[in-house]
């Protein structure tokens, strides 16, 4: 195959999740629902903890921001996917693929950075309950999410400056629903062997930290519980906990699942189906493991619901 200059490249094509004619109908309904389903269970919860007094602590604080990047994060993919359905077209324009991917690693590097702010959050909850209302104060809490969101807006432009030096081949066709680096790099011409490293590298500083920032809070929260004499004390403070803990193990699960499993034994297919998980499914979920646990989320929806009905 013949280089192309990089100005030449015009478009991608998106293969998608099927090639099949028929099942086109049923993924544009099933990724439909779930759009708006993680649409409308975010914005309730950003809503119900904006509107509620009682939810204007640093736990609901960093909630809100998780469903905020949880919208990102899902608006960054599906909709380009369900237009591409609509319309059968495959196509993506060169600049459009390169801002889909660099929204992507921004709301995906947020959504992994306020995790571990939220695992933070809980740890001092629980550990240091006495001084929770001194540490957790209000300008501490917005330092940490403009730090997560810069950090997060460094990540996406070092990836999209990355990717924009490659030079690509003839064919130009993405075995994915969505641009993503490592895809990117199998498509370039040009030499790759340092920008997958530096992927890696990049993955395992904006990734690594949060997941080990996450698994000493735990540690110490587990730490903590076991101490709690009575079995009723133990419960009520993992339960604290409990959510957060199902999101960070399914979104980790997933991510690290992809990265890995693409560089150990490539499969276009079966990273595709997971990347569903941790972009679509895990945002949609969120505000349902949220919700479902918690009383005080529970009541202000209640309310919500009330005053509108």
């Amino acid at each position: 195959m013949e280089p192309q200059n990089l100005t030449s490249v015009s478009e991608f094509l998106l293969l998608g999740l099927s090639d099949d004619p028929e099942l086109q109908p049923l993924l544009f309904g099933l990724f439909l629902t779930m759009y708006l389903v993680t649409v409308l269970g975010n914005l309730l919860i950003i809503l119900a903890v904006s509107s509620d007094s009682h939810l204007h602590t640093p736990m609901y604080f960093f909630l809100s921001n998780l469903s905020l990047a949880d919208i990102g994060f899902s608006t960054t993919t599906v909709p380009k996917m369900l237009v591409n359905i609509q319309t059968h077209s495959k196509s993506i324009t060169y600049a459009g693929c390169l801002t889909q991917m660099s929204f992507y690693f921004l709301f995906g590097c947020l959504d992994n950075l306020l995790l571990a702010v939220m695992a933070y959050d809980r740890f001092v909850a629980i550990c240091h309950p006495l001084n929770y209302p001194i540490i957790m104060n209000p300008r501490l809490c917005g330092l940490l999410i403009l730090v997560s969101f810069f950090s997060s807006l460094l990540e996406s432009q070092i990836h999209c400056l990355m990717v924009s030096q490659l030079t690509f081949c003839t064919d130009v066709e993405i075995h994915h629903f969505f641009c993503d680096a490592p895809q990117l790099l199998h498509l370039a011409c040009s030499y790759t062997s340092i920008n997958t490293i530096l992927i890696y590298f990049i993955g395992a500083i904006f990734g690594g930290i949060p997941l080990s920032g996450i698994l000493c809070s735990y540690t110490r929260i587990a730490s903590s519980i076991l101490r709690v004499p009575t079995t009723g004390g133990k419960y009520k403070a993992f339960s604290t906990c409990g959510s957060h803990l199902s999101v960070v193990c399914l979104f980790y699960g997933t991510g690290l699942g992809v990265y890995l499993g693409s560089s150990i034994s490539p499969s276009p297919g079966k990273d595709a189906v997971a990347s569903v998980v941790y972009t679509v499914v895990i945002p949609m979920l969120n505000p349902f493991i949220y919700s479902l646990r918690n009383r005080d989320i529970k009541r202000a929806l209640w309310g919500i619901i009330s005053i509108t009905a």
